[in-house]
């Protein structure tokens, strides 16, 4: 198949900044997707805010700025924007959504007419995505993928040389990283202050409560700050539609604490992987059993190692024409 990617995203960005720490999820999926379908011997073109216009890997990235020839393909896909359907032609249209969207907010950001014009399929990535979404908003049909993480987190080594006091948050800070703060002052640092928190945040009053800020360079250093840590925790976020940090801690084979916001409850299977805590002093409470417990630990280790790399973006690709064609 002849496929197309477009992408608005104001920052420039191409394949080779895979591993850059300015890549949100958004970007990260539409790298690891099209690699994946241009694998599978697809087509792949990718029009964006590019530096400039090549061919990387056999993909051909044009800048957006220079799309004026409207090609015909055989499947179209807008990462978050109904607009941008404007820069390619197809009878196959498919709209990523990374926000919960509402009649309200299309209407804000102009895409109404886009939506009705162009009449895309929404690609729904968990059942928190579907069922929190306007019935009218995939009025013209849509599709249910599950994202995989870079093949990075799944061949990283599982080491046992780990820091059993040291437990990470990797999202996002508006993604009630300060809920999370909150939660290790008031109920987990007063039961044991040996426990270490790593976060994104430069608030130097947070060390006092053993809160440090990770070191923000590249997913190589990213992969080196997990591979010591004895727990993931994240409380999640009403935005979070997948939450990749959460499936990337999984393929690390790290048991997982959170409170089940957004698609959470769907990062994690309760008792096995991880927990979902009905409330805040629960998520302390169950922290501070697994930093205790080793053998209740080494079990969801265990099991994550057992059930690791089971997803990957060529499966997502095939998944993906699959439902195209069908």
């Amino acid at each position: 198949m002849k496929i197309c990617f477009i992408d608005n995203t104001l920052f420039k960005y191409n394949s080779s900044d895979i591993y850059s720490k300015n890549l949100r999820g958004a970007e990260t999926v539409l790298i690891n997707l099209s690699n994946s379908l241009n694998d599978l011997n697809h087509k792949v073109t990718i029009i964006n805010n590019c530096p400039k216009s090549e061919i990387l890997n056999g993909i051909r990235w044009i800048n957006i700025d220079e799309a004026s020839n409207i090609e015909n393909y055989d499947l179209v896909i807008s990462n978050g924007d109904c607009r941008l359907f404007k820069y390619a032609n197809s009878k196959n249209k498919i709209l990523f959504s990374h926000s919960i969207q509402t009649i309200e907010k299309f209407l804000r950001k102009k895409q109404l007419y886009s939506f009705i014009k162009y009449k895309p399929k929404i690609c729904f990535i968990s059942k928190y995505h579907k069922l929190n979404r306007s019935k009218l908003l995939y009025f013209f049909g849509s599709i249910n993928l599950k994202w995989s993480v870079d093949k990075i987190f799944q061949s990283a080594p599982v080491t046992e040389n780990i820091d059993n006091n040291l437990a990470i948050f990797t999202s996002r800070e508006g993604r009630n990283q300060n809920l999370l703060i909150d939660i290790w002052k008031n109920y987990i640092y007063p039961k044991n202050n040996n426990l270490k928190l790593l976060i994104n945040s430069q608030n130097k009053e947070n060390q006092k409560y053993n809160i440090f800020n990770r070191v923000q360079q590249n997913q190589n250093q990213l992969i080196k700050e997990m591979s010591k840590s004895r727990l993931f925790l994240v409380p999640g976020h009403r935005a979070e539609l997948f939450c990749l940090a959460a499936a990337e801690a999984s393929q690390m084979c790290i048991p997982i604490v959170t409170l089940g916001y957004g698609c959470l409850s769907e990062r994690v299977i309760d008792g096995k992987t991880g927990y979902i805590a009905k409330d805040e002093k629960e998520f302390a409470d169950l922290t501070l059993k697994l930093f205790k417990d080793n053998n209740l630990w080494l079990t969801m280790r265990n099991y994550l190692i057992k059930h690791r790399s089971e997803s990957n973006w060529q499966k997502v690709a095939s998944d993906l024409i699959k439902q195209i064609y069908d």
